[in-house]
């Protein structure tokens, strides 16, 4: 047997803890994000139940290797090259996939990245293969097509039922229990969460142990008794429920806990075929052919059931647990579903607006105004009171994106869709169900309001379309990639292979380690996150004006197109950048302490606002000198070089002398700076006069005068927002070092 096959092992092994790391970055969110959001337990407290299911899940697995190995092609008609080819694409395919779904923080399915996936490399091996003729003189089917088509019924069935199972059943018990719930759940507490552990309970021993092949004469006999099962439970589960709200336990915080547990278990035990099974097959078909030595045999026993390996499970388990405690993009995938879901409407959104999410809106509350002009007052006035939102004062600082109700709603309808789906043998993704269950419970629970639906409608619909891009890209890239490895042998597998190792491993980018070391400043009183964040925001901010403003008029004397193109993009850029931190300024400032919020708040909306208009200018300087040079218009002239040049030297030495005096945190020249700026405008007032008079004597060109006098006018507007914002951080560092005193 060639050394390649044992090379191609190794390399699907090292793919499979590589495909553990990004599918459990992706997948933690499935069980996680409930528990988070709500901020029901500590957050460690949450990852160690999660870690708990995720151990006993790993062990009870192997129910679902199948798919792997005979799930989407026949493997009676390929041989063991063949199969190690797929295998290899399909491990290729999906690490790379997953990978950039995980850093765009948008949460994909697994199970369609496999399926898609083993589906595109089995094309792609048949495409390379000669035709076999069945016995009947037609050519034999090598693709098992019937999967993949009931795996997108099956998608665009849970998109559609999540959303408004989660809708209906959020509606409802939010009627039931209101935002106040405290007083409603004494009275009703034990019964719905008795329901809710019910299902979550049945929910782990149909999903976990039906997966797993063990307990068979315990499944069959729940299946053959669920009614009374269920009465069962449901009885034991409330009374425990009213014993613990007796001891003054929180029954809400144990619900969560136990679905989060019951996900995370199901989540190890069912979806763990999606990262391990494709690698541990290519192990499998390995030890068949090496024991005949030939590695054109075909590969039927690969239909024979199988029971992986409890070693290989163990390590998976740890692999899954170690990421979930370490990985950042896990956290960066649910930041994505939390920011969709939650109740904070603090202006600062992850999506943009779209014509088709406005669309959707205006239709909304056209609707809603038919049915408030169409229901009773008094019907319409007791749903209301029903609904209405504490406010941030009664919510405290303690409270997470959404309360307890919620996430237990999360949790019971998505594990409740996930036993319908089982029972009915659909293949359900966990990750559709989970996400569009919390997007259904968040518009019931109007969390969508009209200050943010418009664009959480967007990014609904991006994560959505991310999904069903996830099988044509995973079957693109498998086919693709496969037959890259069919025509490039050896040589493809080592590229490959070294490319999804440098995706898998962590990298800090040096873009990245600039970010971090920042602007040195002097931070030995900016005691709180808040002060800190702003000096060092505002100092980055000036540092990058003053070097964009000084190449702009560099490139623009010198006529450097390609160097002008970048310093609009960054311009724009910083533009932006700024405009963001517009948006993000309510979250800001609620981080303000209450004894002296007025006046520190005051002055930090002013800083914000004189970075914004600052860069606004910057950017109308570097955009005219682009289209200047890049309609080949005339240059300028000596006189004009002269006297910007001597500008460009005034800002920059105007600009060193604020951007020191912000790094340091010492103001007391601030009036040096203000004759300098006065110094600045007289040399600028100077430079339009003589432009002037090149105008009268028609000894300049019209392009040329205009660009002149918009980099006079323009900078002129920049220095003076310059000068107010060194103003306003002063004081606003002030009445930050008071408050800090006060406290």
């Amino acid at each position: 047997m060639s050394s390649i096959y044992i090379f191609a092992v190794v390399v699907l092994l090292l793919l499979a803890v590589g495909g553990l790391y990004v599918g459990v970055s992706n997948d933690a969110v499935n069980f996680l994000n409930s528990a988070i959001g709500s901020k029901a337990a500590p957050k460690r407290v949450i990852l160690t139940v999660a870690s708990i299911g995720i151990v006993i899940g790993a062990l009870t697995s192997s129910g679902m290797m199948e798919v792997a190995r005979s799930g989407v092609y026949y493997p009676e008609f390929f041989t063991f090259h063949e199969v190690m080819i797929l295998f290899l694409g399909v491990m290729f395919a999906n690490v790379i996939l997953l990978d950039v779904f995980n850093s765009l923080g948008l949460p994909t399915s697994t199970t369609v990245a496999l399926v898609f996936g083993l589906l595109g490399s089995a094309i792609a091996v048949s495409i390379t293969k000669e035709p076999i003729i069945g016995a009947d003189g037609n050519p034999e089917t090598l693709i098992n097509s019937g999967k993949a088509l009931a795996m997108i019924a099956a998608i665009l069935l849970s998109v559609v039922l999540a959303f408004i199972t989660g809708t209906v059943l959020m509606f409802l018990s939010r009627l039931l229990f209101t935002f106040r719930y405290h007083k409603q759940l004494r009275r009703w507490g034990a019964l719905w969460c008795g329901v809710a552990f019910t299902i979550i309970v049945y929910f782990a021993l149909i999903k976990g142990l039906k997966s797993s092949g063990l307990a068979v004469d315990l499944v069959s006999y729940i299946n053959e008794h669920t009614a009374l099962c269920l009465a069962i439970v449901f009885a034991a589960s409330s009374l425990l429920m009213f014993v613990l709200q007796l001891l003054k336990v929180n029954i809400m915080k144990v619900t969560i806990l136990a679905g989060t547990f019951s996900l995370a278990l199901a989540f190890a035990g069912n979806d763990l075929v999606n990262f391990i099974g494709v690698p541990l097959a290519g192990l499998d078909s390995w030890r068949i052919a090496e024991a005949t030595g030939n590695p054109d045999m075909l590969m039927g026993a690969l239909n024979e059931p199988v029971k992986a390996d409890t070693l290989f499970l163990v390590i998976a388990g740890a692999i899954m647990i170690f990421t979930l405690w370490t990985s950042k993009k896990t956290q960066n995938v649910s930041d994505t579903e939390l920011s969709l879901s939650s109740t904070q409407d603090d202006g600062a959104e992850k999506f943009g607006s779209s014509a088709f999410s406005r669309a959707i809106v205006r239709v909304a509350v056209g609707c809603s105004r038919w049915f408030e002009d169409h229901t009773p007052k008094r019907m319409r006035a007791a749903v209301s009171r029903r609904f209405e939102a504490p406010s941030a004062t009664e919510l405290g600082a303690d409270y997470g994106q959404y309360d307890l109700i919620r996430a237990a709603v999360n949790l019971t309808a998505g594990s409740m869709l996930i036993i319908i789906g089982t029972s009915l043998q659909l293949p359900l993704s966990t990750t559709y169900v989970t996400f569009m269950v919390a997007m259904g419970s968040s518009l019931a629970d109007k969390a969508w309001g009209r200050e943010s639906a418009v664009y959480r409608i967007t990014g609904v619909i991006t994560v959505v379309a991310g999904w069903f891009l996830t099988g044509f890209a995973a079957f693109l890239m498998a086919l693709v990639l496969t037959l890259l490895l069919h025509w490039g042998g050896v040589a493809a597998i080592i590229i490959l292979s070294i490319l999804c190792v440098y995706m898998i491993l962590p990298k800090r980018s040096k873009k990245n380690k600039e970010e971090a070391e920042g602007v040195k400043v002097n931070l030995v009183e900016a005691d709180n996150e808040v002060l800190g964040s702003a000096i060092v925001e505002v100092c980055q901010t000036m540092q990058t004006t003053t070097d964009i403003y000084a190449q702009t008029i560099t490139a623009t004397l010198k006529e450097d197109r390609k160097a002008l193109r970048s310093l609009v993009r960054q311009s724009n850029d910083l533009f932006y950048a700024a405009r963001e931190r517009k948006y993000a300024m309510l979250p800001t400032l609620h981080k303000f302490h209450e004894e002296n919020y007025i006046d520190t708040g005051h002055y930090y909306v002013q800083v914000v606002d004189y970075i914004s208009e600052m860069c606004k200018a910057l950017v109308h300087i570097t955009r005219p000198c682009f289209e200047h040079i890049d309609n080949n218009h005339r240059g300028m002239s000596e006189e004009q070089v002269e006297d910007l040049t001597s500008i460009n030297n005034s800002v920059s030495e105007l600009y060193t002398r604020i951007n020191d005096m912000l790094q340091s945190n010492d103001f007391t020249n601030i009036d040096l700076v203000l004759a300098m700026r006065d110094d600045l405008f007289d040399l600028i007032a100077q430079a339009i006069k003589n432009q002037l008079r090149r105008i009268q004597n028609n000894s300049t060109s019209t392009k040329a005068s205009m660009l002149y006098l918009t980099i006079l006018n323009e900078t002129k507007t920049m220095v003076l927002q310059s000068r107010n914002l060194l103003k306003s951080q002063k004081y606003f560092m002030e009445a930050q070092k008071s408050e800090n005193s006060a406290l």
